[in-house]
């Protein structure tokens, strides 16, 4: 969608908006009033000692070389993307195994990418890579498609990149490339890429996402792509998927109809498209001879109904056959849903999360049966999983092996190298202890919600905290999309906030995906407030039990989290000392009418349908912000967004920001020019934009 404002639909409770000239991104009145507000802001929150403090510190952690230098398996390679203080826009680099496990590994640079941007006049920001594998026809470990961004945004552009000779081909070479879109592109062979892209007008869902898809022959001008399938304009997007096992080759054709619902196709040997009968809101996709189906409401198989989150499995040609017989690997309890499943050769992973913390089961079929047992990992906390097999290597000798990752509040993340079938765990990486843990607590506590329901938060407190209401805490929440909140280990945190006193508290509130499809469903569309109202129970709790008191409680959300903050901000102002509103939406009367806000709609409602805005209005935080005379007085609050975010539109946070001053209101705003929806484009721009938030939070909430 355009990033330039549309005219005022008469259908809007405010058709005559006085703000809507803010979102014209890159206008030049927009800018100067960003502008204006980025200085207004840097200039209070820059002279700060805790910013003078905190920014060099943030900055030297994150380019400390002690740092995991996490890798993904390519072929015979390790490849991994790094960023320090030499290399701001960052590296991407190589290594076998045997270097991987030495301390110091021996690293091979494939491409450098500050100078690229410096040679090519670009800002480019690190997006991924596709590799061609040698079981396509023509592949060889060589050939790569590369996604750069400008800037940060989602929009990439890619390019086909030699992984011998490090280098990009050139159009005189035929090598592919396309230009700046919100483009998707996988290998079918050597010479032919499946390809969905801006195609120009009308190729584009409602969203901004590929809607059509084509196929694109190498040495041919993109114009003269082949069409292979079509979404709707009103669809999420239209994708392919290219699965190139050897022995298991399969392409399948796919509509994402919202953000849940989704419809496929087999591409059959005669190219012919083969409906695949599931769930519409089921995840299906398939390993080898395996249909595997993940649910998101109850299947009913005969007398047998399994519940929403199970895992299911079944013989993939009995799926085509249209006769699949499901069988459960995972069934979920009111405190166990599945956080995961990774596939090793001969055995099948599932990371299980059990009231918020994760564990490990690995299956095995013997004799036709499903055999199950515990992987002893540590724990509780956070645990992720992913396998290492490549079925393109004959005899792979990493084929039960798979990496895990564990980190909590007070523990440090490691990575250990797992072996399916055994015990074995061996630590490769561990970062060091960034701050002193000694006498801290982490523990779990529950909220009653509005609804009774009750709603779990972890809360971690520095050495001598006392209930004496008195200490400043950091409430930090999403609650949506099925995305869970999970203890992370932070040593920014531990510098900017816990060795200073401060409390840090993280909601598991209904939206997000702790509990499973079931603990989202109950906080979408019409029933979106109990998201808010779990959040505002929380912060009563933390009230109640003398934690701390409005004054010192302050909170923190970013994207839907941004949301989140931003409506609990107006219906309890009350309640709260500091708002750090990072990338949010807001404007919900409009939302979905801004870049890839039709895509969410599944999540919130519809707003242009009555009946849904009537639920709407009366969470949208822009809708909701009271005049000064009314007496309603809202936390000097921070917002922050960043230009080139092309998912969440900065209008949501522009347009805020210039409502509440308008309305008597002072609040603080910075917008980062660079970085897209992550906010920051490189370490430098991170810690610059840390420092601000926790400088504003000591501000707010400090004694």
């Amino acid at each position: 969608m355009s990033d330039t404002p549309d005219t005022p639909d008469a259908r809007d409770p405010e058709p005559l908006d006085p703000h809507l000239w803010l979102e014209d991104v890159q206008g030049e009145a927009a800018l100067d009033w960003v502008r204006a507000h980025n200085d207004r802001s840097q200039a209070e929150l820059c002279a700060r000692p805790e910013y003078a403090d905190f920014k060099p510190r943030l900055l030297a952690l994150m380019n400390a070389r002690e740092r995991i230098p996490y890798v993904s398996r390519v072929g015979p390679h390790f490849y991994n993307f790094w960023q320090d203080a030499e290399h701001v826009r960052g590296l991407w680099r190589r290594t076998t195994l045997a270097s991987y496990r030495q301390a110091e590994p021996d690293w091979e640079t494939v491409l450098d990418l500050d100078a690229l941007g410096a040679a090519e006049g670009e800002n480019w920001v690190w997006h991924g890579s596709d590799t061609l594998s040698p079981a396509v026809p023509g592949g060889e470990w060589r050939r790569c498609l590369v996604s750069l961004s400008r800037g940060g945004a989602d929009a990439t552009v890619v390019r086909e990149f030699d992984l011998v000779d490090k280098r990009f081909l050139g159009a005189e070479e035929g090598g592919f490339m396309l230009p700046e879109a919100k483009s998707t592109a996988s290998w079918l062979d050597a010479d032919t890429l499946v390809v969905g892209t801006d195609f120009g007008p009308g190729s584009l869902t409602d969203s901004g996402y590929p809607r059509v898809i084509k196929r694109w022959r190498r040495g041919t001008p993109l114009s003269e792509a082949v069409t292979l399938h079509e979404g709707e304009a009103s669809d999420v997007s239209a994708w392919v998927s290219v699965d190139d096992t050897p022995g298991f080759e399969r392409v399948i054709h796919g509509r994402s109809v919202d953000f849940y619902t989704t419809e496929m196709w087999l591409v059959g040997a005669d190219g012919a498209l083969q409906h695949l009968d599931k769930p519409a809101d089921a995840s299906l996709g398939f390993h080898e001879h395996w249909a595997v189906m993940e649910l998101r409401s109850d299947l009913v198989q005969g007398e047998v109904t399994h519940p929403a989150g199970s895992l299911l499995v079944a013989s993939a040609d009995d799926l085509l056959a249209g006769r699949p017989q499901w069988t459960a690997l995972f069934t979920p309890t009111p405190t166990r849903s599945l956080g995961g499943s990774a596939w090793t050769r001969g055995h099948v992973l599932l990371n299980v999360l059990d009231q918020v913390a994760n564990r490990v089961e690995e299956l095995r079929l013997v004799d036709g049966q499903w055999q199950r047992r515990a992987v002893p990992l540590p724990g509780p906390g956070t645990l992720g999983i992913a396998a290492l097999h490549d079925p393109h290597i004959p005899d792979d000798p990493l084929a039960e092996h798979y990496w895990v990752t564990y980190a909590d509040f007070l523990t440090p993340d490691s990575l250990m190298l797992a072996r399916a079938g055994t015990d074995d765990l061996e630590v490769l990486k561990q970062r060091p202890r960034y701050f002193d843990s000694d006498g801290m607590t982490a523990e779990q506590r529950f909220a009653t919600s509005a609804d009774g329901t009750q709603v779990p938060y972890f809360i971690v407190r520095p050495t001598g905290c006392r209930d004496d209401g008195d200490n400043p805490t950091l409430l930090y929440g999403y609650g949506g999309f099925e995305v869970s909140m999970q203890p992370w280990y932070s040593g920014g945190f531990g510098l900017a906030w816990y060795e200073r006193g401060g409390v840090l508290v993280v909601a598991n509130i209904r939206g997000g995906g702790e509990f499973g499809p079931s603990w989202h469903q109950a906080a979408v569309g019409e029933h979106k407030q109990r998201s808010y109202d779990d959040f505002i129970a929380v912060a009563e709790d933390l009230v109640r039990t003398q934690v701390t008191r409005p004054e010192r409680l302050g909170i923190m959300g970013g994207s839907n989290g941004g949301l989140l903050v931003g409506a609990a901000m107006t219906q309890r102002p009350d309640l709260f000392g500091a708002v750090v509103c990072q990338v949010p939406l807001l404007d919900m009367r409009r939302y979905h009418r801004l870049l890839a806000g039709a895509s969410w709609m599944a999540e919130y409602g519809d707003p242009d349908q009555p009946e849904q805005w009537a639920w709407i209005e009366k969470f949208s935080p822009y809708q909701n912000v009271q005049n000064v005379r009314t007496g309603v007085r809202y936390p000097r609050a921070l917002f922050t967004t960043s230009t080139r975010d092309d998912r969440v539109h900065p209008g949501h946070a522009r347009k805020m920001v210039a409502k509440l001053e308008a309305l008597g209101h002072s609040v603080l705003y910075f917008e980062n020019i660079e970085g897209g929806h992550g906010g920051a484009a490189d370490n430098t721009q991170r810690a610059r934009l840390q420092a601000l938030e926790f400088a504003y939070l000591w501000a707010q909430l400090g004694a």
